[in-house]
């Protein structure tokens, strides 16, 4: 059995970036190789400046001073660990031409593919996860 963690980030918003980045560096901290791949909205998530700015749900916004007492780091600092990690970051080759994206667009280190370089990866996953 593989020891692979395959994560697909479908949605851009701030709860969807902490599932993904949590379950994404504790896999890899516990030894997984970890790939996460990044479409539609869920490429916010990985975009130089969207991943900064990304919005809570609405009627959550007490949670921003729960996250702070909680000491839960931002999402960028979670962005910095997954790849200091090793976790891959694939962007949807797709949805960027149709959003008119470029790679200069997303943090750096993301790789652009499409959906074959993802199952590729993920054909023998243990586990798969959808956001």
């Amino acid at each position: 059995m593989s020891n692979k963690v395959a994560i697909i980030a479908a949605n851009g918003g701030l709860f969807d970036a902490y599932k993904v980045y949590n379950l994404a560096t504790a896999a890899a901290a516990g030894g997984s190789e970890v790939a996460i791949f990044f479409t539609f909205e869920g490429l916010q998530l990985i975009h130089k400046d969207g991943h900064k700015q990304l919005p809570m749900p609405e009627g959550a916004e007490q949670m921003q001073e729960g996250f702070q007492k909680a000491n839960v780091p931002g999402i960028d600092e979670l962005v910095t660990t997954a790849q200091e990690l090793g976790v891959k970051f694939i962007g949807c080759q797709m949805t960027m031409d149709v959003m008119g994206l470029e790679k200069e667009d997303f943090v750096d280190g993301v790789e652009v593919g499409g959906a074959a370089s993802f199952l590729d990866f993920a054909n023998d996953a243990n586990t798969t996860l959808t956001f």
